[in-house]
């Protein structure tokens, strides 16, 4: 295991909350810029604009500023999962897990024997680690599965229970939109902690680890007290936007607070 993951780990058993950055632009350069910020980052490999060869590269971009990556795969495929965790990434996030059944196939896909089928010789994490990086690559990796629709909600207890499944991560954005909540509606505590304290409970029985979306203060407050210890805080396309924003409009401001500019016109 590389230092800075068995940092997060030791942080995490401490009772510590490491805040996350999530990143969906394929930019290791802003890797290296911003992520010493946070203790972990979330590479979204699902929505966001990345292809193989881009994670690859934020994978690299981690571990060279010592931060653990956890990597969203698309979907439950067998191989990608063990792709995923090929490229030497701290973990895998596996979205919209619904089932126990469904959550004891990506454990096979992320696991290898004898709790799990996960496929050896993975080239990065070999050239890293060496050839026996597989003898504590199941308690090295974290398997982090999300609840993020009323089915999975409802079988949350189930799922945080299967062997190999490390940490549920409420999606709440999906979990909403199948409420009928509008998705331009600002997030609060009272629209999520009935959800949010479902899944943390679920986590408390099987000693699982809670993980969460915790933007600003209220919704940070809110994950930190119920007991999500692994709490996304900030984003990449935020950061842009946001900066964006705020600059454009003070530069704005300040024009036109000198109203508008006078021209000498000479005429011959």
């Amino acid at each position: 295991m590389m230092d800075h993951i068995r940092t997060l780990y030791a942080d995490l058993a401490a009772g510590g909350v490491m805040l996350g950055l999530a990143v969906s632009y394929p930019s290791p350069g802003m890797i290296e810029r911003i992520a010493a910020d946070w203790d972990w980052i979330w590479i979204d490999a699902q929505h966001g604009e990345l292809g193989y060869q881009d994670v690859l590269a934020l994978v690299r971009a981690c571990d060279l500023v010592k931060r653990p990556a956890m990597l969203r795969v698309a979907g439950h495929e067998f191989s990608e999962i063990g792709r995923a965790l090929d490229t030497g990434a701290a973990g895998v996030i596996v979205p919209c897990v619904d089932t126990a059944e469904q959550a004891r196939a990506i454990a096979r896909a992320a696991k290898f024997p004898p709790l799990g089928n996960r496929s050896y010789g993975g080239r990065r994490v070999v050239d890293v680690t060496g050839r026996a990086y597989s003898d504590t690559a199941n308690a090295d990796t974290m398997l982090i599965v999300q609840i993020e629709s009323p089915q999975g909600l409802a079988n949350a207890d189930a799922i945080a229970a299967t062997p190999g499944v490390d940490a549920l991560f409420l999606g709440p954005d999906d979990m909403l939109l199948r409420r009928g909540v509008a998705m331009d509606v600002p997030r609060t505590p009272e629209m999520l902690r009935q959800v949010m304290q479902t899944v943390i409970d679920a986590c408390r029985r099987h000693g699982k680890r809670g993980v969460m979306v915790g933007v600003g203060a209220a919704m940070l407050d809110a994950c930190v007290a119920m007991g999500f210890t692994m709490v996304v805080s900030g984003a990449d396309a935020m950061f842009l936007t946001n900066g964006s924003k705020a600059a454009s409009t003070e530069a704005r401001a300040r024009i036109a607070g000198r109203g508008a500019p006078k021209h000498t016109h000479e005429h011959g």
